[in-house]
């Protein structure tokens, strides 16, 4: 009795077995018109790319920096500092008075100067009144040609004295003037150094200057890209703040450091209209050159979908399905994006829900025709 029950038993998985089995068979050997009953994962709109003319721009980093930095010193030696009239940030003009030192020593100097000077010219006016008068005498015997060439010789000497006595003066006239810094050109003070009461030797320096205000932006670019850049390409740099500075390219380096491969390209970055510069020397800014236009292939930037750090666009081939093509994309103008490759001219794109869709889904295009759309579905199902 226990061995029928189990005989019947086996006998009932085989058969529920072979069941199974064939309903599997049967779903794979399904019509057609099943597999193509099967409801669209998304209803989307389509979009072919399009041929536009997109900016070229070349982005790149750099310092700001100074255009030309002047560094001013003392041209005395020896005095004690007694102002001190500008600080860093300042703004100057050529020939403002930045410093002055103590002008006592050289006052004193330039009076014993005028005075060596006074007595020179009364000895060289007395030796050649002296010459005078012995040429006079030339013919009359009474003064030998000796003597009277030793009163001709003591004017000359006389007069190289009061030469020297002369540029004695101008010295002291020139450490005189010397105790007044100026600024030797319109500009922005940078650092200073002097202090007051401090004593400073010659050639010390004082202050440095940004010569006229002027900054610049040194681009590092590479050497690859450097031959799409001239002098005169105009630049964008982007300002602390959201502010952008518009620039233009002075030169470009004639060397490439050999250590980064980069080279530098010189942009003079043109004061707003209010005259103050958002950037300071030392920043570290980002900038674009403008290299003209140029045809692209484009498409909205809503039918390009980033998965993983990937670029993808979903195409819409004949039987309603979406293939998940990986691209490449490059420029960017307002909402469209530049592709550079992954898709032909005449590929059909989903738009709008693209960033819903996985590789193979089937869906429903909103911006078909009614035609368009029975043409697709009898074309679905006869495959």
């Amino acid at each position: 009795m226990k061995k029928s029950h189990r005989n019947i038993i086996a006998a009932a998985l085989v058969l529920a077995v072979l069941a199974g089995a064939g309903v599997m068979l049967s779903r794979r050997n399904a019509p057609p018109q099943e597999a193509a009953a099967a409801k669209p994962a998304l209803t989307v709109t389509t979009v072919r790319p399009e041929t536009a003319e997109m900016p070229r721009r070349l982005v790149a980093n750099g310092n700001v920096a100074a255009w030309q930095e002047a560094i001013v010193g003392s041209e005395a030696g020896g005095l004690r500092l007694t102002d001190v009239r500008v600080n860093v940030g300042d703004t100057v003009k050529a020939g403002d008075v930045l410093a002055v030192f103590a002008a006592d020593a050289v006052q004193a100097d330039m009076a014993q100067a005028t005075a060596a000077l006074m007595e020179a010219e009364a000895a060289a006016a007395d030796a050649a009144n002296n010459a005078a008068r012995a040429r006079t005498l030339k013919d009359s015997g009474a003064l030998s040609t000796q003597q009277i060439n030793q009163f001709t010789t003591g004017a000359q000497t006389a007069q190289a004295r009061v030469e020297a006595a002369r540029a004695a003066v101008a010295t002291q006239r020139l450490r005189l003037r010397y105790t007044r810094v100026l600024a030797p050109d319109d500009g922005i003070i940078s650092a200073r150094t002097a202090t007051v009461g401090a004593v400073v030797p010659a050639g010390a320096e004082l202050f440095r200057m940004i010569r006229q205000g002027r900054l610049e932006w040194r681009a590092e670019v590479t050497a690859t890209e450097l031959g799409s850049i001239r002098p005169g390409a105009a630049a964008t740099v982007a300002a602390p703040g959201g502010a952008s500075l518009a620039g233009r390219v002075r030169m470009i380096a004639p060397t490439v450091d050999v250590q980064s491969r980069t080279a530098l390209v010189y942009v003079d970055l043109l004061p707003p209209e209010s005259g103050a510069l958002p950037v300071r020397a030392g920043m570290y800014a980002r900038g674009e050159f403008d290299l003209g236009s140029a045809p692209a292939l484009t498409v909205p930037q809503q039918a390009v979908v980033v998965r993983d750090g990937f670029s993808y666009v979903f195409r819409l081939n004949p039987d309603n399905r979406v293939s998940q093509v990986k691209v490449r994309t490059g420029r960017r103008l307002g909402e469209r994006l530049e592709l550079v490759e992954g898709v032909a001219p005449d590929a059909l794109l989903a738009l709008d829900g693209a960033g819903f869709l996985n590789d193979g889904d089937l869906v429903r295009r909103a911006d078909a025709t009614p035609a368009a759309a029975g043409a697709a579905t009898a074309t679905a199902s006869t495959r």
